[in-house]
């Protein structure tokens, strides 16, 4: 790809400095620092690509004639756009140490402190670790110890924990009269081996390696996401989550979970029988270990670090989870009692719902501090965290959760929002969508499945009437077929559709979405109609099995629920095909639920508005509001096809469309169309431009159609029992 224009203008900079690097300030014809000064903004604005990052090192760590404040200016501002090569940290470790070929001590400083700025950027992390003796060595160099104190307490592992490394730096300690570095590099010691490194010895003042600064790594993180997305560097997303997560700088909300650290390990001699989460740094490691990993001290670290979530995963363990549960239950208590604030329970509420998001998993041990939680809860604080970790619940009674866990939530959340029915119905549906991926996981379902999911299924029908009645918008709608949608996934599902019984919405809420003014949940609704004729179909077909196995078959449902579904599919083919809208005449038919007297009084009404039309024939696909746009829209592509063919058209239809309508145009040299092909051609339309629902469920609903759409047979008008 070629390179920006700014990036042009950063390497003619770079150009200008090397070349100006070589020479003495005598012989160079003019002066460098506007160049450099030049330089350093671009930088900052735009940041560097390998290459020039490659060049600017070079310079760095190599003994030029450029003064000590302008290298000084570069080093400041070398902000990598991309990930950092291992060959960069390889040129920069080189470089330190003394010597008339290496770079000044305080450029050493500088670029150790680099180190520590781009640790999270570099490519290959554990270059550092392999360079762990060098940087070690030079402890003793007082101008670079703040710098290599600090990274070398971020790179250290057990591993690197040796006895002569501990008595070297308990040494060196003790003749710089106990300086902060050393003190706080001690005790990273010391969390790897607490027996071996005695209290006496970390004491005194130690660093706190606090990261050197804040505004540079806000700034270097802007460059990389614009970077990453101005070329869609897919390399440049989230870290692989295979080693223990250690933050530079570690957020306030990140602070109340603890790190990762092993202090007990068993050894014997040179071998180990054991091996801590420190010491794995990619997927092939956790793997050849998985059996030796030892567990932390503090297992609610698991909340907020992606390798021991793996861990736990591999290997589930109870008393893990329920040490977390116990930690957790402490900070609510804290809150209760006045301890803590709330905001510090709403805070580990986001590290909960980080950890359910990363493990798909809420346990049951966890699930449990929820419904002591829930007692005490008044509905108040930041609830959208709860609303992200609810949906994770596990795959049990719905009946015994939502007693213990969603009706306490519902209640608290609605006394205080009454708007939050449309956040409910969004959270059963996420939770439905997490069911499902456990049932599909799964080799055989549970025998309780059917009920389970189908109590919930009963809980949002009565739900969503709630908010359809409540917010009758589209948006609402939407969210409503949803759910739906999600559940029809469920009961389609090759293997699962033989262990979830078919759960209808309600006839109100049905009718209600399919007079909805949007054509898309019009579809939508035809859609989910259609895939629950299937179901029903595949369970008529299916014998019942003599060995017990719980199967969806004929008998799961009665000749009233089936008629009732039949019913269904009657009227929204009477409105939209048959000219027949609100017709209680056939049987199963329902009239769409419309009181007779109120269909009486439009009838009425219709005949007085103009006496051409009918109640019947108004929501067909000629004159329905939401479809009509469509149906005479594609009377004008196919008028417009037969013109560029050369055809000669001497009328256009002007619409609505009707049988007769068709007739008169093609005797007055118009369209030459039958009302059967212009209904099916309406119809592939639809399904053309992202709506294939209607077309569905006419299709499973009436023989004719589909043999004329598709030349099958199979099919019927209705279901049989």
């Amino acid at each position: 790809m070629a390179p920006a224009a700014g990036d042009e203008d950063i390497d003619l900079l770079i150009q200008d400095v090397v070349e100006a690097s070589r020479r003495p300030p005598k012989a160079r014809s003019t002066n460098i620092k506007p160049t450099v000064a030049n330089l350093t903004s671009a930088t900052y604005d735009r940041g560097l690509l390998p290459d020039a990052l490659n060049e600017l090192i070079d310079v760095l760590t190599i003994p030029t004639f450029l003064d000590q404040g302008s290298l000084n200016a570069i080093a400041r501002n070398l902000y990598p756009a991309t990930r950092v090569s291992r060959d960069v940290v390889i040129r920069v470790v080189a470089c330190l140490g003394h010597g008339r070929l290496k770079a000044s001590l305080n450029i050493q400083a500088a670029l150790l402190r680099w180190l520590i700025l781009i640790y999270h950027t570099l490519d290959s992390p554990s270059v550092l670790s392999q360079a762990y003796h060098v940087l070690f060595s030079l402890l003793d160099t007082a101008a670079l110890r703040p710098q290599l104190s600090h990274l070398l307490a971020l790179i250290t592992r057990r591993k690197h924990v040796k006895p002569f490394r501990i008595q070297a730096l308990l040494n060196l300690s003790r003749r710089t009269g106990n300086d902060p570095c050393l003190v706080g590099l001690l005790r990273v010691f010391k969390d790897y081996y607490p027996e071996i490194i005695v209290g006496e010895a970390v004491r005194g003042k130690a660093s706190a390696f606090k990261h050197p600064d804040p505004l540079w790594r806000a700034r270097l993180d802007e460059i990389q996401a614009a970077h990453a997305q101005s070329t869609r560097d897919l390399d440049s997303g989230p870290l692989h989550g295979f080693k223990v997560r250690r933050p530079v700088n570690r957020a306030q909300i990140s602070k109340l979970v603890p790190l990762v650290r092993t202090s007990h390990a068993n050894e014997v001699g040179q071998f180990t029988d054991s091996v801590t989460l420190e010491e794995v740094e990619n997927a092939s490691s956790l793997a050849l270990n998985i059996d030796k990993l030892e567990l932390p001290n503090q297992l609610v670290a698991v909340l907020a670090d992606p390798l021991l979530q793996k861990l736990l995963t591999l290997r589930p363990s109870d008393e893990a989870y329920q040490r977390v549960a116990n930690w957790l239950d402490a900070i609510l208590q804290d809150v209760v009692a006045g301890n803590a604030d709330g905001d510090t329970l709403w805070d580990i509420m986001d590290v909960v719902k980080d950890f359910v998001a990363q493990t798909k998993m809420l346990p049951p041990v966890l699930l449990n501090f929820f419904v002591r939680f829930f007692e005490l809860w008044d509905g108040t604080g930041r609830t959208e965290s709860l609303f992200d970790i609810l949906p994770f619940a596990p795959f049990r009674d719905f009946q015994e959760l939502y007693q213990h866990i969603f009706q306490p939530f519902e209640t608290a959340v609605l006394t205080h929002r009454t708007h939050f029915h449309g956040a409910l119905l969004t959270l059963y549906t996420n939770l439905l969508h997490h069911w499902t991926a456990l049932l599909q996981a799964d080799d055989t379902p549970p025998d309780h499945a059917s009920q389970t999911v189908g109590a919930l299924v009963r809980h949002v029908n009565h739900l969503a009437l709630t908010l359809i009645q409540a917010s009758p918008t589209v948006e609402s709608s939407s969210a409503i077929l949803d759910f739906y949608e999600a559940f029809v996934r469920l009961v389609t599902d090759e293997n699962l559709r033989n262990f979830v019984r078919i759960e209808l919405p309600p006839g109100s809420l049905i009718y209600t979405l399919f007079f909805s003014s949007c054509l898309a949940n019009k579809s939508r609704l035809c859609y989910i109609l259609a895939c629950y004729k299937r179901g029903f179909e595949a369970a008529m077909a299916t014998r019942t099995r003599s060995d017990g196995t719980f199967r969806i078959d004929a008998l799961s449902y009665d000749r009233a629920y089936v008629n009732l579904y039949n019913g269904f599919l009657m009227d929204i083919c009477n409105c939209l095909w048959r000219a027949r809208a609100f017709s209680d005449a056939e049987t199963n038919a329902h009239g769409c639920m419309v009181p007779r007297p109120t269909i009486d009084a439009l009838t009425s009404y219709v005949s007085t508005v103009d006496r051409s039309f009918t109640l019947a024939s108004l929501f067909g696909l000629s004159h329905g509001p939401t479809i009509c746009y469509q149906s005479i829209q594609r009377v004008r592509e196919l008028e417009d096809g037969e013109l560029e063919k050369g055809a000669t058209i001497r009328a256009r239809h002007a619409g609505p469309v009707t049988q007769a309508s068709l007739v008169r145009l093609a005797t007055s040299g118009g369209l030459n169309l039958s009302w059967q092909d212009y209904r099916i051609n309406v119809l592939t339309s639809l399904s053309d431009k992202g709506l294939p629902g209607i077309g569905e469920l006419l299709k499973c609903t009436m023989t004719v159609l589909k043999k004329t759409m598709e030349g099958k047979g199979d099919g019927g008008q209705r279901l049989s029992q």
